[in-house]
């Protein structure tokens, strides 16, 4: 217990020196970089990762680190510290204020701390496992929202959007006619977490990364909610898919998923659509598993 406290507050301290640089830049014009066509790093991203590696690292040199902007520290340690120096990296180079620092740490593969930090409105987001969810100083819970039609939802669309076929437009469609709202924030930490304190009812988003979702997972998962993959199979944090809700609206909310445009199967833990089964999209959906 008197461990997980000392990660806690290392954690917190990194994610609040981290986020107060972001907020204090956000109306600097920095360099950006792209990674592809929509895919983008700002010099902020990096001084961010930076900054909290740095820390983190002094802290507890044995431990493992894996990162979004490059970073994979790997020692065969018990503990990892899995983070996203700067979600919502395309709001924040265009000066729009949603974006949010998210560290995790993993034991054994199992994540038992994270923060999700929003700097510009003060709002810590925090999970210890076994030991509750909280937003800042106070313990948050899921909604209890029970029909889908009055259900505010949340998702994004990954980066691939222009190119590949599996790229979530067929399952916003059919959760904008069928849900009272859904919202695209541009942060999945943030979505989640806002699914743990009530905000949202339910999120789902796919091609996200284990920094994207290692904290705010946890933050649900303590604060009542359930996380799975779109069938409902267990979530990790490599899976493809996410989906995060109060518990209440999870069913529904998986078939409408299955109604998803063309045949889907599992290939390498991806869900691909029939329309990828040429030899065109096979060439296409492997350039891509390459570079994840």
């Amino acid at each position: 217990m008197k461990e997980r406290v000392g990660y806690l507050k290392a954690a917190r301290e990194a994610a609040l020196e981290a986020g107060q640089f972001l907020k204090r830049n956000l109306d600097t014009r920095g360099k950006i970089y792209f990674k592809g066509d929509v895919d983008l790093v700002t010099d902020a991203d990096r001084r961010s990762q930076e900054m909290i590696f740095n820390r983190l690292s002094a802290l507890f040199p044995d431990h493992d680190f894996l990162a979004e902007e490059g970073l994979s520290e790997r020692h065969g340690a018990e503990y990892r510290w899995i983070f996203d120096p700067l979600d919502g990296t395309t709001n924040f180079a265009h000066h729009f204020p949603v974006f949010s620092v998210s560290i995790a740490l993993e034991k054994r593969g199992e994540a038992v701390c994270g923060v999700v930090y929003d700097p510009m409105r003060e709002e810590l987001f925090w999970a210890v496992k076994g030991e509750g969810a909280f937003l800042n100083r106070k313990k948050i819970r899921v909604s209890a929202t029970k029909e889908l039609d009055k259900s505010l939802l949340a998702t994004g669309f990954p980066y691939d959007i222009r190119v590949s076929p599996v790229n979530n437009i067929d399952h916003f469609n059919n959760f904008i006619v069928r849900a009272q709202a859904v919202r695209r924030c541009g942060s999945a930490a943030l979505d989640l977490c806002y699914v743990g304190c009530g905000r949202f009812d339910g999120f789902w988003e796919l091609k996200l990364k284990p920094w994207d979702v290692a904290a705010a997972v946890l933050v649900v998962r303590e604060a009542g909610g359930r996380v799975s993959d779109f069938r409902g199979g267990e979530f990790g944090v490599y899976n493809s898919e996410v989906l995060g809700t109060n518990g209440q609206i999870h069913g529904p909310m998986m078939k409408i998923l299955k109604l998803g445009s063309g045949e889907e199967c599992e290939r390498g833990g991806m869900s691909v659509k029939a329309g990828e089964k040429s030899g065109k999209g096979k060439a296409r959906r492997q350039r891509e598993m390459q570079n994840e």
